[in-house]
């Protein structure tokens, strides 16, 4: 009897695989059931769970070679902007470069009563900024102690120091009243307005005439030029315009502030001014 159950179950068990089996070979010449579904699913589950782990492998290697790439090309695209950015500074440059110049080829067709000589600035400490420049021009090209000096259209400064091929120029903004103290006029219509330049304390980048005739007639905007009688400067050269006037401290005199001429903040090129009959000429 325990044989005859044994046998049973036997014979169930392959029974039911060879239906497995069947229905299996059947689902696979018609459409896709159910059934088939779940059967196929099963039977592929062993493949994919191998197959799985390479796939991330790949999936995770093609991220770093693009991650990789693409900061190649960042690489590439950021030294191109710098590139393009250096070269538009240099262009900036070149184009203030040679507004100075053409600034100081009007100066000489202006100043054909004096002998220019032409020196390029080589030189500014920034911890005397206002006091001094030093150019590349020295005594072996005619510059003497007390020249005047001039950036663009207006006087600057002048000589107080030469070497054989660079030379010091005080600024009129110096400290040093002593060294860069001018004499200066005022251009009006009718008469002549004197007084002396030196820079003004109160305003940096300025320059303050004082002296002058507390009855003078002076407006806004009126030109100031070097009028020769300090022995030191030639006569007309422009130093700037009038900007404010006033009254001194003590109410004796008249004083106005200056605007410079010249941009004593950007000097790239100078002329030195020397009389044409100092020169022999």
């Amino acid at each position: 009897m325990n044989q005859f159950f044994s046998n049973k179950k036997m014979i169930s068990l392959l029974i039911a695989v060879i239906g497995i089996v069947s229905l299996y070979a059947i689902s696979s010449r018609y459409e896709q059931t159910v059934v088939t579904s779940i059967t196929n699913d099963l039977i592929s589950l062993p493949s994919r769970m191998i197959s799985a782990p390479g796939n991330a492998l790949r999936n995770f290697t093609s991220s770093v070679d693009h991650l990789i790439n693409t900061y190649e090309e960042n690489e590439k695209l950021k030294s191109k902007v710098e590139t393009t950015f250096e070269l538009e500074v240099r262009l900036a440059e070149m184009e203030k470069d040679n507004q100075k110049m053409k600034d100081q080829l009007e100066l000489v067709d202006t100043l054909n009563e004096y002998q220019l000589i032409n020196a390029a600035v080589i030189s500014r400490n920034p911890d005397n900024w206002l006091s001094q420049i030093i150019i590349n021009k020295g005594s072996t090209d005619g510059i003497e102690i007390n020249m005047s000096i001039m950036a663009g259209n207006g006087l600057i400064g002048r000589v107080t120091e030469v070497n054989l091929t660079t030379a010091k120029v005080s600024l009129m903004t110096s400290s040093e009243d002593s060294k860069t103290r001018i004499a200066g006029m005022i251009q009006v219509d009718d008469q002549s307005i004197y007084g002396t330049v030196a820079r003004d304390i109160d305003h940096v980048n300025s320059l303050l005439m004082t002296q002058i005739d507390p009855d003078a007639e002076i407006k806004i905007g009126d030109k100031v030029i070097t009028s020769g009688l300090g022995g030191v400067s030639p006569r007309g050269l422009l130093i700037g315009t009038v900007e404010e006037i006033k009254n001194d401290r003590y109410g004796l005199f008249k004083e106005v502030r200056i605007k410079p001429a010249a941009d004593t903040n950007d000097m790239r090129y100078v002329s030195a001014v020397k009389r044409m009959s100092e020169s022999g000429e």
